[in-house]
């Protein structure tokens, strides 16, 4: 093959990622004058168009994955020889099962079942349960699965990755115990979506560039809700006026959870292993390097001359859709509408959340018990906390569940969702624990400021 010239691969490597950077990492404002990133805007674009053919859609992807999960229990050729079909369709029972409960509940929805009915089936279709994860979460989700799916390559594969990695390891591996690399997961996150975030760490995951440790760290702790969506939380509580401070608060407590959940069970129990050996960066200077610079150059400049060109870009983008569409979609359907129905029908996060309320005493925080209610709910959905607390007296009381309902981060009905439909190594149990120490440290940090605000 022949060798491409220094300066066409400098180009190679600039301009994707910097176009890269531009729709993924750069706020700009929305027609609604909202900050979003180019990416949503575009998916919002797209959803505008065909919004009305957009829950069927749903409806046919859950069926797909479940009737080829079914029939992946086989190991028929057809699956195993194909790289694509095995990715989206071969997984464990416990996987299956869940595919199969989305598939009997997106149905159930779709169709309206029992919509009016105070039983099972109408709990399941209820537009606060399946109908909200169906009509307000997954058509939203299926647009900019493929959208950012087929786009993330421009970060991805250019060497935008290893050149930042280099020149960031320094500051991320002793503050949070991950490569300099994860710095793009999180900006993607914090300014675009927490789900491009997880999106992004699954695919560095499977590559080999981060371990099972890096992986979850990144996923639990670098996954942040956007800007967007923390102005419809403290919307929702009526305290808009206090965006300014409350938007601080919640950047520092992320910051402050990524800094010592590592050290916690069970980010701190997770291997250091990869799923393919060889492909992550030392965190040291080798040998032969004058600078961090330098060396970042030289990687990126090997990860661009790899490349094989525009065929490759859309497979990789192809193989990343797929995988969301026919992997994920069903655990946000699944384990979203049980979430909700928990919730919504019975007592249990309430009883959660009353072991909190000691702690919420001892901060002195204004309707203890309103306040600890509140506290488990954001298992299950974000904006639930909010809307729950929204009718208290207190204005202290409302800003701080606005503050720990964003910094939560984990709910199913999205990113604990994705994280679960993923291959990284994190089971629900363990996702649980590590919402509530990012709970227990919100409180800690933001009750104290409350105070001096209120």
């Amino acid at each position: 093959m022949e060798t491409k010239s220094n300066a066409k691969l400098k180009a190679l490597f600039i301009i994707p990622s910097v176009v890269g950077v531009i729709l993924f990492m750069i706020p700009v404002k929305n027609a609604a004058g909202e900050w979003t990133v180019v990416v949503k805007i575009l998916a919002d674009i797209i959803s505008g168009v065909i919004g009305g053919f957009l829950p069927l859609l749903c409806v046919l992807i859950l069926t797909v994955s479940a009737v080829m999960s079914l029939i992946a229990l086989a190991k028929p050729k057809f699956i195993m020889n194909s790289d694509i079909m095995k990715e989206c369709f071969a997984c464990k029972p416990i996987w299956v099962v869940i595919r199969v409960l989305a598939v009997i509940f997106v149905w159930l929805t779709y169709l309206g079942v029992g919509e009016e009915d105070v039983g099972l089936v109408g709990m399941i279709t209820g537009g606060g349960q399946g109908g909200f994860v169906l009509y307000d979460l997954l058509t939203t989700l299926v647009i900019i699965f493929v959208i950012a799916a087929l786009l993330l390559p421009l970060l991805l594969d250019f060497g935008l990755l290893e050149f930042v990695g280099a020149l960031l390891t320094k500051v991320m591996r002793p503050l949070f115990k991950v490569p300099g690399r994860a710095a793009v997961d999180c900006i993607t996150s914090w300014i675009g979506d927490g789900t491009l975030g997880v999106m992004l760490t699954c695919n560095q995951y499977e590559g080999g560039y981060y371990s099972a440790k890096e992986a979850s760290i990144i996923a639990t702790l670098f996954s942040a809700v956007s800007i967007t969506f923390t102005l419809v939380v403290l919307d929702t509580v009526g305290l808009l006026d206090y965006f300014g401070i409350y938007y601080l608060i919640v950047c520092l407590v992320g910051i402050i959870c990524a800094i010592i959940c590592p050290y916690l069970y069970p980010l701190r129990k997770k291997p250091n292993t990869y799923l393919v050996e060889g492909k992550a960066a030392p965190d040291t200077l080798p040998e032969g390097y004058k600078s961090n610079v330098e060396y970042g150059m030289d990687l990126a400049m090997k990860r661009v001359a790899e490349h094989k060109g525009i065929g490759e870009f859309f497979k990789s983008g192809a193989k990343n859709a797929c995988s969301m569409w026919f992997g994920v979609l069903p655990s946000v359907m699944a384990i979203g509408t049980i979430a909700l129905i928990l919730a919504n029908y019975t007592p249990i996060f309430e009883w959660l959340g009353i072991p909190f309320r000691p702690l919420l005493q001892l901060l002195q925080v204004p309707e203890a018990d309103a306040v600890a209610s509140t506290m488990i709910v954001g298992f299950t959905d974000m904006l639930t906390p909010a809307i729950l607390i929204a009718e208290s007296t207190s204005q202290m009381a409302k800003f701080i569940v606005a503050v720990v309902s964003v910094t939560q981060v984990l709910y199913l009905s999205e990113v604990g969702g994705l994280i679960l439909g993923s291959k990284l190594p994190l089971n629900i149990w363990e996702l649980f624990v590590i919402f509530l120490e990012r709970t227990i440290i919100s409180l800690l940090i933001v009750c104290p400021i409350a105070h001096l605000l209120f």
